[in-house]
């Protein structure tokens, strides 16, 4: 079998996307008589600088011959890539066995988790004897080859169903009933998530880019975010394409202590609230977390809405698992667990026999009441009313990263409050 990977074709602000690009290579191939195995649509480190939007590669695995599968590649970036944007430098990548050697998949992890030079990927890239182009500085090789890799190198997949517009409409106000795509969400979850976000009354599987992208649907199961798609009710689109996908999966996260966290990767780290959470200017949440030997600041961003009033109820002490991506020294939170919450706080004791609040009797030498002469040798703890509870908060759909994972996935060490 073939793989024939791609990467980098769009832009910031031009309408186009890779995820296309991968729609029209697979067409092609179909059209030729090539069996199309899947389509793979592999999310990479989200923190990279240089990513346009999701940061995805694509693969099309399928029974081709290799010099086929990388003509019809070149020929699709030639036509279709946004190379007028000079932060678009697509590449290609053709194997020709989906089984990755161990040095591919291992590549395929690291850049999920660093930034890595396209010299680099060309070079491994040869070594395996794998056909590549690239335009521009290439850097679009280094997502296809691990676009590559990724069959091999992780086993947690979901899926996505994509529709797409015909081109003429790129660009155009989306036509779609809100009121389905609520209706259809609802009748699939859990099976397929972040359709949809309740509260915020957001259509979160619609984008409002100006590229080929109607809707795209999540989830866990292949007939179930098929179904969704079929039942809204929008413009007729152009054309459909079925994604196994790593999205939802927090292969993007490593475990690290609060020192060796570093800028540009994704982290999961355990740590104590260390001081009682700021609200600033424009509406974030800051709140420091430490474990005994480095501190790190951690951040709700005001787009995460409603996930920082869990943030605000944190009190120092309090015992947290925190997921996010790291930038400028500050985690950008994406989840948290609560793992042990501080119970009562510190307050001036009382005195027993005429209950009037006793005073300070010097340095280290504890607290009197003036009036009885009674003495406390320090302060005393009362009970504090908590807003949380143990377990996972996570920020609600509108605010998911295509990579991270939601609680309503998989089984959790803790009791999960899942968003909707």
């Amino acid at each position: 079998m073939t793989v024939v990977a791609l990467d980098d074709t769009d832009s910031r602000t031009a309408g186009m996307c890779t995820t296309y690009a991968a729609h029209l290579v697979a067409e092609e191939l179909r059209a030729a008589g090539c069996t199309v195995h899947r389509v793979l649509l592999v999310r990479l480190n989200p923190a990279v600088a240089y990513k346009t939007r999701g940061n995805a590669a694509l693969a099309v695995h399928a029974d081709v011959d290799p010099q086929v599968g990388f003509d019809t590649a070149r020929r699709v970036v030639d036509a279709h890539a946004e190379t007028d944007d000079d932060r678009t430098n697509p590449g290609v990548v053709v194997a020709h066995d989906a089984d990755a050697p161990a040095p591919v998949a291992a590549f395929a992890h690291r850049a999920l988790r660093a930034d890595i030079d396209p010299a680099d990927a060309a070079a491994l890239a040869a070594a395996h004897g794998y056909r590549t182009a690239g335009w521009g500085t290439g850097r679009g090789v280094v997502g296809a080859l691990a676009a590559v890799g990724a069959w091999t190198a992780f086993s947690d997949w979901t899926y996505e169903c994509i529709q797409y517009r015909p081109r003429d409409r790129w660009g155009t106000t989306r036509r779609v009933d809100a009121d389905s795509v609520f209706a259809a969400a609802d009748d699939a979850y859990p099976a397929a998530w972040d359709t949809v976000d309740h509260v915020e009354d957001d259509l979160v599987c619609v984008p409002h880019t100006p590229g080929p992208i109607l809707y795209g649907i999540r989830g866990d199961d292949a007939d179930a975010v098929q179904a969704v798609a079929a039942d809204i009710d929008s413009e007729p689109p152009h054309a459909r394409e079925l994604f196994v996908t790593n999205q939802g999966t927090d292969a993007h996260l490593a475990d690290a202590p609060l020192a060796d966290a570093r800028d540009g990767r994704g982290y999961r780290v355990e740590g104590v609230v260390a001081d009682h959470p700021e609200t600033r200017e424009g509406g974030h949440v800051f709140v420091p977390i430490t474990d005994g030997e480095a501190t790190l600041a951690c951040v709700a961003f005001e787009p995460t809405k409603r996930f920082r009033d869990h943030v605000r109820n944190l009190r120092p002490g309090d015992r947290i698992t925190a997921c996010g991506e790291v930038a400028d020294g500050t985690l950008k939170l994406e989840k948290f667990a609560v793992r042990g919450l501080t119970r009562t706080t510190p307050t001036t004791p009382v005195c027993p026999d005429c209950g009037t609040t006793m005073e300070s009797a010097g340095a280290t030498q504890g607290y009197r009441c003036r009036d009885c002469s009674t003495t406390a040798p320090g302060t005393a703890h009362r009970l504090i009313e908590r807003a949380l509870d143990p377990g996972w908060y996570e920020v609600p759909p509108c605010a998911r990263r295509h990579i991270a994972q939601p609680l309503v996935r998989g089984d959790w060490d803790a009791a999960a409050h899942p968003e909707r």
